[in-house]
Order: structure tokens, then sequence, then C-alpha cells
């Protein structure tokens, strides 16, 4: 039997989709976030991808801004997760293209090195600020690793490239950077790959999955914090996600949960003993080697992210009035980030940037979805017409035209949108704890 929170989600989709006359900017679904990331040595800056654009705090969470998705130019592919950098670049693969912002969020750029392949997985090495390493997975080309020693700038193939490979992730282990897992298929069969030096030479390791009925999409999704040798992969199979760790280095894999429910992303403790895993309904936590237990808190939308020994964890605004929030006790009790009526508008950028001459003007529907105030501090200027301040698409280079919305698309809507919202966040279990003031 489906949850009540499952049920009700698919309510919303189904009530949605009959009213061609709006268009949300969730894709026909509630305004939500998606994923969370922190600034390399920089722990008060904080990046959230959402399902309508993204939205970016600089003081510890106390105030949030906009990013629309129109600026970042990502079109339908949107980022499962965001690297930012030390230095302020922010990069993300978004499943086709690889986005790179040079200056915190004002202005985005799709990278012209992967303009014919799909960028399906980014990872960043975690102590040397400008190594990352990408993978493809377009279907009919060659397909495999590219590193990058420059921050994102220029890409390299490695000796991991070849037809027959479309990659769907990668992960660098936190404790040996030289250890590489990607992910993927390799000639139609589900495969872990292992590099012990930095990409040179790799092991290929295919997995069957014989006690699963149609197995597919098995992917890399954590490397243990303080065992190489320990990695974790999901793989779906009628309808159910299952959560495999391998403690032999993707050699062999042995199954942890399964889940009935959408897999978004997982993470570890710094000794690597406990799991937390983020779903679209809920949030589990358990022993690494299982089980893993369902919790009250978050759900609708949930994801998770370890920073040291502070748990941060998406969830539904629509739920339990936060859309962000931490935790010190490993997820047992959270405490409020913000919610999404708490916004406080577009992202402060110059003139000329995507973001300053595109998202004010649709600043304002949003807010109307949302809840939140139009211009609480006058931080913001008044919006430009809705044809003025866009920079000609015909004088910027491809890589860095803005994506336009089309009639009826992610940033379009027709008339008042807040009712209809409410009205159906009515189906929704209540939310917990008062809402909290506009700031």
């Amino acid at each position: 039997m489906k949850s009540r929170i499952t049920v009700a989600w698919s309510t919303v989709a189904s009530l949605l989709a009959l009213l061609p006359g709006m268009a949300s900017h969730a894709h026909a679904g509630l305004p939500e976030t998606s994923n969370i990331t922190l600034r390399r040595g920089h722990p008060q800056d904080f990046f959230s991808g959402t399902t309508f654009g993204a939205v970016i705090s600089r003081d510890s969470g106390k105030t949030w801004r906009w990013v629309c998705p129109d600026a970042m130019g990502y079109g339908g592919w949107r980022p499962e997760a965001y690297l930012w950098r030390e230095s302020g670049d922010i990069l993300a693969a978004t499943g086709s293209a690889l986005l790179h912002s040079p200056d915190e969020g004002c202005s985005w750029r799709t990278h012209p090195f992967f303009k014919s392949t799909w960028v399906t997985g980014l990872a960043a090495h975690p102590t040397d600020d400008r190594v990352f390493h990408a993978v493809t997975g377009r279907p009919g080309i060659a397909n495999g690793l590219y590193r990058s020693d420059d921050g994102g700038e220029t890409w390299t193939a490695s000796p991991l490239l070849r037809t027959g490979l479309e990659l769907n992730a990668v992960r660098v282990s936190p404790v040996a950077p030289r250890r590489i897992y990607v992910s993927g298929v390799s000639n139609n069969q589900m495969v872990v790959l292992r590099s012990d030096d930095a990409g040179d030479t790799w092991q290929e390791f295919p997995h069957t999955l014989p006690e699963l009925l149609r197995p597919y999409a098995l992917t890399v999704v954590a490397v243990d914090p303080v065992a190489a040798d320990v990695v974790w992969v999901r793989v779906s199979a009628q309808g159910y996600t299952h959560l495999l760790r391998s403690d032999d280095g993707g050699r062999t894999l042995t199954q942890v949960t399964v889940l009935d429910d959408t897999f978004i992303n997982m993470d570890l403790s710094s000794d690597g003993g406990t799991a937390w895993v983020g779903t679209l309904n809920s949030f589990f936590m358990g022993s690494s080697t299982g089980p893993l237990e369902k919790q009250p808190l978050p759900t609708g939308n949930a994801c998770v992210l370890r920073d040291g020994e502070t748990l941060y964890g998406c969830g539904s605004t629509w739920l339990h009035d936060w859309a962000l929030a931490r935790s010190t006790d490993q997820g047992r009790t959270w405490e409020h980030i913000f919610a999404l009526y708490e916004i406080q508008g577009t992202q402060l950028c110059p003139r000329g940037t995507p973001v300053r001459d595109l998202c004010p003007a649709r600043w304002p529907q949003l807010a109307e979805q949302l809840g939140a105030p139009l211009y609480p501090d006058g931080g913001v200027e008044e919006p430009p017409p809705p044809d003025a301040g866009t920079p000609d698409a015909g004088q910027q280079p491809p890589e860095q035209r803005p994506i336009e919305p089309k009639s009826g698309g992610c940033a379009a809507a027709a008339g008042p949108t807040l009712p209809l919202l409410l009205m159906l966040s009515s189906l929704l279990p209540r939310r917990r704890g008062p809402r909290r003031p506009h700031r």
C-alpha cells in the first residue's frame, strides 16, 4: 500500500497536469528544494538546487536569494548536485551539459568542451580545489572519464574512453583520492569500474544481480570516508530502490536495504558507521551495514549532506514548514534554517549578468506562489520591463546564451497560482509547528 504522502504527491501532480493555463516553476509540481552544497572553506555559504532554479545564502542561512533557471540555462536537465569551489566557481553536471558559474552564481555557461556528449556525473578532489572528474553517457558515441586540473576550465580524456560504455556517476574516495569509482553500462551490462591510480588504469566489475527481477540503473552513490574499499551503489528493480554495499572495492555487492521510494541521495558519518538516505518522500537512518529505519523528519523531497558533525537536510515547506534544516544529533532532531516563503528576492548581481538581467522580472510571480515578500529590504530594484535588460542573444557566444522560456514552460504562468497551490497543499499532511513570520 502506498503511503499517504505518496498518494498525495501523485494527486497534486495529476491536478496540476489538468491545468494547462498554469505552468509551475516546479515542472508540474510544487516548488521544492532538491539538494544542498556548501562552499569549500566557507561554511557560511550555502547553495541549494530547487525545482525552480536555485537559492543562495552568504550568511549561514539567515537570508536567501533566488537564481532563476532561465539565467542558469539548463533547460529541462536539472542538476542533481552542485559543487562550489573555494575560489567561488560553481559547477554542476545536468545529465546533458556541464554548467559553470565563475562569479558565485551571477552568470552561467554550458562548457563547450562537452557540447557533443552528455555529462552525467561530476566529482571534486577531496583536498585539491582545482581537480575535478567528469563522466559522460551519451548513447552511440565514445564515453568515459575526463579530468580537469584547473577548476573545470579545460578537460582531458582519461584512458577510460570507448564506445559501448555509458557512464552515469563518478565518486572519489575521501581518504584515498587516487581511488576513483564510476558506474554505468558496458555493452548492455551493468558495471562498476575502479581506478587505483587517478584514472590511468581500470578494473571492471560486471554485476548481473540475478536475485533481482530486471534490475537497471546501477549507480555509484557514495564512498566510505575512512575505508577506500567500501563503496555504495543503488539499483532499481520493479519499482523499488535497492541500496547495496561493497567491502572489496566494487568487486562484490551486498544488499543493505530496500526502499519503496525514489532515491535522492545519501551520506555517511565521519567514521563510516552511520548512513543517511533521502528519498522523494522520506528520510532514513541506520547502521551502514543496515537496516535503515524511516525517520519522522524530513518528509517530501528529502536530501542529506554531512559537513563535519553537522547534518543538513532538504524537506518540504508544504509539509513541515521548512525547506532546509540542520541537525547536530545525527538526524534525530532538526533546526529550521529556511522555508521557501522566506526567500528575499533575486540574487544581487551586477547589471549585464544573466541573473540580474533576467530574474527580477520573474520574481513577482514566484513570490506570489511561495507567499514570499516582494521586496522586503529594498535590496532588489524594481524589475525592468519584460523585454528590457536582456542581453541580445545574437551577440553572445552560444554556450553563454540563456535558454528562453517556451510558452507554457517552466518560467511561464497565467494568472495567480498561490490559491491553487494552497488548495493542493491541503491534500498533504499538515505542517508540524507554526509558520514562522517573514524576516
